[in-house]
């Protein structure tokens, strides 16, 4: 299946993990990636080089979505080398988990620049060129933590529970252009990223997850690969966590 062979996709924070796996998703179904690192290169070029060698096509541009002129860097490349955007996936992330009577504004702003401005940003470069197509698909990839919250993690939970509301005010805004904007809410994915959750707070939740384990980022590339497609294209300012199951026992 190459449904999307001519399509567009700008992913961010796409060198490692979720973003990989989404990066190398989209590829797989012909679209043209655009990948994004911050400070990672080497981790980048690893995954243009697996979408290279499937087939697939793909550039790497190095960016830190939390500042508005890099991400606007960003989506000016992409529109530079391949003549168009479609696809947004906002995946950037960072995490500074800690109680908030221990937390820093230096923790608090860091989380909220990268995961919350970091959308914010990218979506403002990439909406001319979308509302000029009458064509777009966003997915602003979110968090269980933003639905539930997440002691330790109020930073980060603001954040994700921002970018969801990012995601229904906006698709209301741009829907009568053909622009859709969903969000995944992904829950415990083994990644980088998340190798800092103690073992004891991991097996709880694993415990309470009716599915009874943990997910895999390709799990949630198949979500983002559905949202972007033609059969999601009457779906819009929805939020699909992707959990197995664990925000219906929260």
């Amino acid at each position: 299946m190459r449904e999307l062979h001519d399509k567009v996709a700008v992913v961010t924070g796409s060198s490692r993990g979720l973003g990989r796996a989404i990066a190398v998703k989209l590829a797989s179904l012909g679209a043209k990636v655009v990948l994004n690192y911050r400070t990672n290169k080497a981790a980048a070029e690893e995954t243009l080089d697996l979408i290279q060698k499937a087939g697939g096509q793909a550039i790497v541009i190095q960016a830190d979505v939390s500042s508005f002129e890099q991400a606007q860097h960003l989506i000016q490349g992409a529109l530079e080398h391949f003549g168009r955007v479609d696809i947004l996936v906002n995946n950037a992330g960072t995490t500074r988990d800690t109680l908030l009577v221990r937390m820093s504004e230096e923790d608090w702003d860091t989380v909220i620049d990268t995961n919350l401005k970091g959308t914010f940003s990218c979506c403002k470069a990439a909406l001319r060129t979308m509302l000029k197509q009458r064509f777009g698909r966003i997915v602003n990839i979110s968090s269980i933590a933003g639905v539930g919250g997440n002691a330790g993690q109020t930073n980060y939970s603001a954040a994700k529970a921002g970018m969801l509301g990012f995601t229904k005010a906006l698709a209301k805004e741009v829907g009568s252009r053909n622009i859709t904007v969903n969000a995944v809410a992904p829950g415990y994915i083994p990644t980088e990223l998340s190798s800092s959750i103690p073992a004891e707070l991991l097996a709880k939740g694993i415990e309470l997850m009716p599915l009874g384990r943990p997910g895999e980022p390709e799990d949630i590339a198949n979500a983002v690969a559905f949202l972007v497609s033609d059969e999601a294209n009457y779906i819009t300012g929805q939020v699909l966590c992707v959990d197995g199951g664990l925000v219906t026992t929260a």
